[in-house]
């Protein structure tokens, strides 16, 4: 069995990662415990995917490549493992319990209890393997009314607040344009399972992690909950404005929309002086960031009388050069190509056996010496079945 790690990673010490030699037991799929684990693979952990005999559901989803694979399933199981188990099949299950004995991560995303019925829930496994780090990703949790509430990342948004801020004043509430539930979900999972490593370096002990989508995305809303906390009161939309501050939010050019933030008098006298109406720093209307706010209707119409002569690209620049934070509105193919121009690319490339070369996304941080890119492509269903079934105890991969 091949035991090395990938070609392009190095071992540690010599461009190696901050997870390499941590071993990952992966039973998850769609999307909020995949891009978990997928987040680990990036800084080097060993992550071995346990997949029903059908695969992860997002095998099936499209968009997809011309050979038949899923862009969805690529883009978050990227530098995994795949291996096949029916976990009703004794057999089956015991192989996968022979994985979790030399894991020191498992991480789950089944409906709360169906692991327990399954002999993979954390009790078991810890029973076996007291240092193991044992993390569940769910809608509302594990315990709970809701606990076996079905959750997508639609429902999460809706009762978490978040669409309700998110929209015009007067039209729906509105989706963020990603699945940020599902997202935040394994954000939070991947951020709590290395502060349980960390910890089980200085005691030896493993945790249990209950990750809820519901409960990440109402932490990932500091400013919104805290608002709401200190004045009793929900926030509400307001479309592409700030709810606290003015100038702040999308302006008209005359070929599009731009970004301005002013949130305090010094660039706001900045801005008066640039657009050629030094009167409002004078105007009463405009004394201070809550008149500003008071009066947003009207200085919009003063700043759009200067902006919508120009392009996007000139008022942007002239608004940079004059030290106003600003941004042309881009979308997803420009803001990653700006990524790769600045020398600073959140994709990788990675070879794929039917595909070839193919981008996908990778984690953001940068770890001083430790190389980044140089993963494998998202497994075929099964792929590596034979060299982990041949001998699970040594399934893993060492460092080296």
């Amino acid at each position: 069995m091949d035991t090395s790690r990938s070609d392009n990673t190095p071992p540690p010490g010599e461009g190696g990662r901050p997870l390499d030699g941590i071993r990952v037991l992966d039973f998850t799929r769609v999307l909020a415990g995949p891009y978990c684990t997928a987040l680990l693979a990036d800084l080097g952990a060993d992550v071995i995917k346990v997949e029903p005999p059908q695969g992860d559901d997002y095998r099936h989803v499209g968009p997809f490549h011309a050979g038949g694979q899923s862009v969805l399933f690529e883009t978050v199981n990227r530098g995994k493992r795949s291996i096949v188990l029916d976990l009703a099949q004794p057999s089956d299950r015991d192989l996968a319990v022979s994985l979790a004995r030399g894991a020191d991560v498992v991480v789950e995303n089944f409906r709360p209890g169906v692991a327990g019925k399954l002999g993979i829930g954390a009790a078991a496994l810890q029973a076996l393997n007291p240092a193991l780090v044992y993390a569940s990703i769910s809608g509302f949790g594990q315990e709970g009314a809701r606990a076996r509430r079905p959750a997508y990342d639609i429902v999460v948004q809706a009762l978490s607040g978040i669409m309700a801020v998110t929209g015009e004043p007067d039209g729906q509430a509105t989706l963020i344009g990603e699945s940020i539930g599902d997202v935040t979900a394994g954000l939070f999972g991947s951020w709590a399972i290395l502060a349980a490593l960390v910890e089980r370096a200085r005691t030896g002990k493993g945790r249990q992690i209950d990750v809820s989508m519901f409960d990440s995305m109402l932490a990932l809303q500091p400013i919104i909950v805290g608002r709401c906390l200190a004045s009793g009161e929900a926030p509400m939309r307001v479309g592409n404005r700030h709810a606290l501050s003015a100038p702040f939010g999308a302006f008209r050019a005359s070929d599009g929309d731009y970004v301005l933030a002013v949130l305090n008098n010094k660039l706001f006298h900045a801005l008066a002086d640039l657009i050629g109406q030094p009167d409002l720093k004078s105007d009463p209307r405009f004394a201070d960031d809550p008149l500003r706010l008071a009066n947003e209707t009207a200085l919009r119409a003063r700043i759009e009388d200067w902006s919508g002569a120009l392009t996007v690209e000139a008022a942007v620049a002239a608004l940079v050069d004059a030290g106003i934070p600003a941004a042309a509105v881009q979308n997803t193919a420009e803001a990653l190509a700006a990524a790769a121009a600045d020398g600073r690319p959140v994709t990788q490339r990675v070879e794929h056996p039917q595909l070839g070369p193919m981008d996908v996304p990778e984690q953001p941080a940068r770890f001083s010496g430790a190389s980044r890119g140089g993963l494998s492509a998202a497994p075929a269903l099964g792929e590596h079945a034979a060299e982990i079934a041949a001998a699970p105890h040594a399934a893993w991969r060492s460092m080296s």
